[in-house]
């Protein structure tokens, strides 16, 4: 039964059973309607047993393998079996080698972190004969769950991919012996097949999945959808192991669906575009969200001639004319990913050229980063799933920009060619010049419509970026520009396997922005220091103002402690908050999350700090991790600091696991303390702030030291006897606050600098009383 939540102030729910079945690749098949405000279509799902399952059935029996000539024959006797006209488009002619074929057993082989690989070898699907069920107890059927929400599914179908031309190279001979058993078990074994295709024979497998969604349907399947989910079953089947492994969805989205925003542009025209919403794509496409769900996809969309379809796609899209006055367009994803990343925009977007050639390297040009030792991870094997990997690809590991192009409506095309144009091939050769080979082969730049809640959002192939970035200069627009690109690494490339973990995309990217950006603008040392320390500043007093206005819950970034990552026995979980409306505009994850990067950083040393990056991302793309596997990665590579007392459990306590501001160490509030030596004013409710959360007071004299500087410098008088006690009691570090006190010929103060000396004159040294007296006469 589904949770009953409500969405504007709970938890998410993530339904999906992942752990029972796993979709491994969607296609979909949709036209867009402006007029109607409603997006229609068919969307195909080729699927494998969970990991669990195939855990639970390892000792099952062998399963029946049948043989596809005898199988085709029974299947023209098959009654209601009608050819779609577009199935046999498909034909065999295109030349590829035979699916390599081998007899082993299949075996689990998901790692520790719940990611499988595609090494399981062709097999049958395991007889599920001496297996228990594992989603249903007794006779029920069982039931795939996905994430659906605010859609209408019209037809749920088992689609026939054994009637596609060519396709017996998927196929192993055997005897058949139950004709309607063998015939499901021959279909599930193509997916099978299919889908665990070497990535060498990528193209092959996009044709065969494209082939096998345009097959004929073989019987309708029982659905039911509710407020969170779509629930489909096929009668008599009981186990993941029987159920179709391809199957079709016609649905279609609702105008109010909150997926996906129908709007204007900023030159009046109709657009709609994924806005990133709390609930995802649910609302856009039947789907599995929970992120340990990494699939490949490839869509065709059909709208008016007039509009332009962008989307999450390695290739470029070319329209094609299906009609008069209706074009066509086809994008594909190779590296598996979250379902929530899908990324779509259409509308009449303009695509923005350059009229002059830029000093930055081009596209085409290639160059090696300023050391090659720091990339010399890329000679080993990726621990990811099996797909075509740039970081295995010699050229794309020395392709320092990558393709791009930038879209806008019409009235923004000229501040766009003005600014962003010339930053993008900076900003993306900055980042390769830190983190190395770009984890995806091309970039499309969307300036979204006015009402997008958010500066930027990053997505595979393609960023969305606020129009508010534009005017005013380069900084605002680089720097979120930067922030974006840092999200192709951190975000997508290595995603979080618990949604409640988002520092690990926000806080990487805050904190490498800064680096990026320094280094697109080609600043020195010292400018750099300069810049990212007042950054610092400022984000630390958003960071403040945050803590104290907000929910304490709400202020953990890593608010399921213990149980991170863990999920229910099925798969399903929840992201804890994930639809409270006011989380949605915190920063803290960003913020806090870019405060423990940056003093690991600082206790580390920056130069090492950033290669245990480059490490960490050439160990971890393309796979989900939680915060020990990088906190352990990078304190295994720093063993000093974990004699120091540094640990992953510590981090944890004092950054992950507790609200509020973390404890910082000396050194650090004496560098926070300087900072704020510099601003010219501070409130005292600022200043009460500041002492209560640090406990000032109770630290050592070099902080107590700062700490009586600021109470000087902005006449904070209650807490004078902070500074009465310091002079009394701190001689030795005492002598200039007596300038200080003097120096703003402010009355109280130097009432109270005369007080102090009169008290300590008699015990202090006579250099030292000299000196004050001077000061003070």
């Amino acid at each position: 039964m589904e949770p009953q939540l409500d969405p504007m102030k709970d938890d998410l729910p993530l339904m999906a059973n992942t752990s029972h079945m796993l979709v491994k690749h969607y296609v979909l098949d949709l036209d867009v309607d402006f007029k109607s405000q409603v997006i229609e279509g068919f969307i195909v799902l080729f699927l494998e047993t969970g990991s669990r399952y195939r855990r639970a059935s390892s000792t099952g029996e062998e399963g029946c393998q049948s043989q596809f000539d005898e199988t085709c024959k029974i299947r023209a006797s098959e009654q209601g079996h009608v050819p779609v006209s577009n199935a046999s488009a498909c034909s065999s002619k295109m030349e590829y080698n035979d699916f390599a074929v081998c007899g082993k057993g299949e075996k689990d082989t998901s790692d520790k972190n719940g990611n499988h690989s595609n090494e399981e070898q062709a097999s049958g699907i395991s007889s599920s004969k001496n297996c228990c069920d594992i989603e249903n107890h007794g006779n029920e059927d069982f039931l795939l769950v996905l994430d659906c929400c605010d859609l209408s599914v019209l037809k749920v179908e088992e689609v026939d991919v054994a009637a596609v031309s060519g396709i017996e190279k998927f196929t192993r001979s055997a005897k058949l012996t139950d004709v309607s058993k063998e015939l499901a078990n021959l279909r599930n074994q193509i997916v099978h097949e299919l889908v665990t295709l070497p990535s060498d024979r990528w193209k092959e497998q996009l044709y065969y999945y494209t082939c096998c969604s345009q097959a004929p349907g073989c019987g309708e399947l029982l659905f039911a959808t509710g407020t969170w989910s779509l629930e489909i079953r096929k009668s008599g089947i009981r186990t993941p192991a029987d159920f179709p492994h391809a199957i079709r969805i016609q649905y279609k989205t609702k105008p109010e669906g909150r997926s996906v925003t129908w709007t204007t542009d900023q030159s009046g025209r109709p657009c709609v575009y994924t806005m990133g919403s709390p609930i995802n794509n649910r609302a856009l496409f039947p789907c599995q969200e929970p992120p340990i769900a990494l699939s490949t996809w490839q869509a065709s969309v059909r709208t008016a001639a007039s509009f332009v379809v962008l989307m999450s796609g390695e290739n470029s899209a070319e329209p094609v004319q299906l009609q008069e006055g209706i074009m066509s367009w086809y994008y594909y994803v190779t590296m598996p990913m979250p379902a929530s990343t899908f990324t779509i925009a259409v509308g009449c977007w303009q695509e923005v050229k350059q009229s002059f050639t830029p000093a930055v390297q081009t596209n085409n040009e290639f160059s090696l980063p300023c050391s090659q030792a720091d990339f010399r991870w890329h000679e080993e094997s990726c621990g990811h799933v099996e797909y075509p990997c740039r970081f295995q690809s010699p050229a794309a590991r020395l392709q320092r920009v990558i393709p791009y192009r930038v879209f806008a409506p019409w009235c923004l095309m000229k501040c766009c060619e003005e600014h962003l144009l010339q930053l993008i091939p900076q900003c993306l050769s900055a980042a390769y010049t830190t983190l190395g080979t770009h984890p995806f082969s091309r970039l499309d730049v969307l300036i979204v419509p006015s009402n997008f809640s958010s500066l930027g959002m990053a997505s595979p192939h393609i960023i969305f970026l606020s129009q508010s970035v534009l005017p005013g200069g380069r900084h605002l627009c680089g720097t979120r520009l930067c922030h974006e690109i840092a999200h192709a690494w951190f975000g997508l490339a290595i995603g979080a396997r618990d949604w409640t973990e988002e520092w690990i995309s926000e806080g990487f990217a805050t904190f490498l922005e800064d680096v990026f950006w320094a280094r697109a603008q080609q600043l020195s040392h010292d400018e750099e220091k300069a810049q990212q320390e007042l950054k610092a500043l400022l984000r630390w007093r958003r960071l403040r103002d945050e803590v104290q206005n907000s929910e304490e819950e709400l202020q953990v970034l890593r608010p399921n402690k213990e149980s991170t990552g863990e999920v229910s026995e099925s798969g399903a979980s929840i992201v804890k908050h994930g639809l409270k409306a006011e989380k949605i505009f915190m920063q803290v994850h960003y913020l806090k999350g870019y405060f423990l990067l940056r003093s690991l950083a600082r206790r580390i040393g920056g130069a090492s700090y950033l290669a245990s990056l480059r490490k960490f991302v050439n160990k971890f793309h393309g796979q989900l991790v939680l915060s020990q596997d990088f906190l352990s990665m990078l304190l295994e590579d720093v063993p000093e600091q974990k004699e120091s007392g540094l640990t992953v459990e510590s981090i944890f306590t004092n950054w992950l696991d507790s609200s509020g501001i973390p404890k910082l160490l000396p050194d650090q509030l004496v560098l926070l303390l300087e900072y704020l030596l510099e601003e010219k004013t501070l409130c005292p409710r600022t200043l009460q702030g500041l002492e209560k959360t640090y406990q000032l007071r109770d630290q050592d004299a070099e902080v107590r030291h700062r700490w009586c500087e600021l109470v000087v410098k902005h006449k904070y008088v209650p807490a004078y006897g902070d500074v009465e006690k310091f002079l009394r009691e701190d001689q030795a570090m005492g002598v200039y606050l007596y300038g200080e006190l003097m120096v703003n010929e402010d009355a109280k103060q130097q009432e109270l600098a005369y007080k102090c000396f009169a008290a300590a004159r008699e015990q202090m040294d006579v250099s030292s009383a000299k000196v004050v007296a001077e000061m003070l006469f």
